[in-house]
């Protein structure tokens, strides 16, 4: 014989379930980041509104929406065809990398150094400098040795960047037909027409 369950001994049945929903978990009910943020989600489907080859350009035309009372959180600027950029700066040697390593070593050991000369009863400055000195001597100590054992794969320093080829200027469907208008405004005034 089976004992009948009520609403109070059994939780799953104290919760209705609807079709399509995530059932609560330990921390409550999920939600999606758009809905955490504050932030309302994409309203609907998008349109292309303008199109520019740099990214200060789109900048300055959602700029000139804003300028004309538009409302700019239904717009939204969308890099396209990206690529990793790396500007080679020059050759790295083992003299290079043990400098580079003193500077970021004398950097923390002017952090370390503060940290206990604010803690401490000792002479401040000669806390600082020593701490200085000795992030410095280990920083260029560490800079060499990492150096050497890539055994001369990358002997060059570089700065890596994402570049868009093109950026797009994308508004709410609702709205795009204003934007479009502003922005062939826009372009009437930077070419000069009249």
């Amino acid at each position: 014989m089976t004992n009948p369950t009520t609403p109070q001994d059994d939780p799953a049945a104290a919760a209705p379930q609807t079709a399509g929903t995530v059932p609560p978990g330990p921390a409550g009910v999920p939600q999606l980041p758009a809905q955490t943020l504050g932030v309302p989600g994409p309203a609907g489907p998008t349109v292309v509104v303008g199109s520019y080859p740099e990214y200060a350009l789109a900048q300055r035309a959602v700029d000139h929406l804003s300028d004309n009372k538009f409302p700019v959180e239904r717009t939204s600027i969308i890099g396209t065809d990206l690529r990793l950029v790396e500007n080679v700066l020059g050759r790295l040697t083992v003299g290079r990398a043990a400098l580079a390593g003193a500077a970021s070593g004398a950097w923390f050991g002017l952090f370390i150094g503060v940290l206990f000369g604010l803690f401490s009863d000792s002479n401040w400055f000669a806390v600082i400098l020593t701490t200085v000195l000795i992030g410095a001597v280990w920083g260029a100590i560490f800079g060499a040795i990492a150096h050497a054992a890539t055994g001369g794969r990358r002997d060059f320093t570089s700065r890596s960047s994402l570049q868009a080829a093109q950026y797009a200027v994308l508004a709410d469907a609702e709205v795009a037909d204003e934007a479009k208008a502003l922005l062939v405004r826009l372009n009437w005034q930077t070419s000069g027409a009249q």
